[in-house]
């Protein structure tokens, strides 16, 4: 079996137009095989803002060639913050926070990468929850909807199945970054 993951700071940018997100296919890492936004881990010394951009542009295809996804930070709209808490196989846990923005304005178009694959439209109020990770059904109704939120999940080995109700609390603002 693949090794666990561990990552402790990450970013999502969802990619919103026209009441639809674009929504890849991880293909590696935290996540394989569900449909999500880009992102990633934030790296040492690296603001959030920042890695949200880096992780949107390589996810969709900036290592590859010229053809891949940017973004101002002015277009990036802080939605969420989502504390999961992760169990491994070895009984061992760790927390990762996710920045997850809404972004509406962006440049560029996608390629498949190593990372992320067959980038498809979803109407934000029909959303393939059953290609997505067990807790993004809880929140993405919401912060597609013009909710912000702060949440926890508390999620078992691979992050398979969750151990308990994703908690969830809408905010007005975050305080932090």
């Amino acid at each position: 079996m693949e090794e666990e993951k561990v990552l402790l700071n990450a970013t999502v940018c969802l990619l919103v137009k026209n009441n639809e997100v674009l929504l890849g296919l991880k293909t590696k890492k935290i996540g394989a095989g569900c449909r999500n936004g880009y992102g990633g881990g934030v790296e040492i010394g690296e603001s959030v803002i920042n890695a949200a951009i880096r992780e949107l542009e390589e996810e969709t295809g900036k290592k590859i060639g010229n053809k891949f996804i940017t973004t101002l930070p002015e277009h990036l709209e802080k939605v969420a913050i989502v504390d999961f808490h992760n169990t491994k196989s070895d009984g061992q846990t760790f927390v990762c926070r996710v920045h997850f923005f809404i972004v509406r304005v962006w440049f560029g178009e996608a390629i498949d990468t190593d990372e992320m694959e067959n980038l498809l439209p979803f109407d934000i109020n029909n959303l393939p929850f059953e290609q997505m990770m067990l807790a993004d059904r809880e929140y993405f109704p919401l912060i597609l909807n013009g909710k912000k939120i702060i949440a926890k999940a508390k999620y078992g080995p691979y992050q398979k199945e969750l151990l308990e109700k994703v908690i969830i609390q809408e905010v007005n603002s975050f305080l932090e970054d």
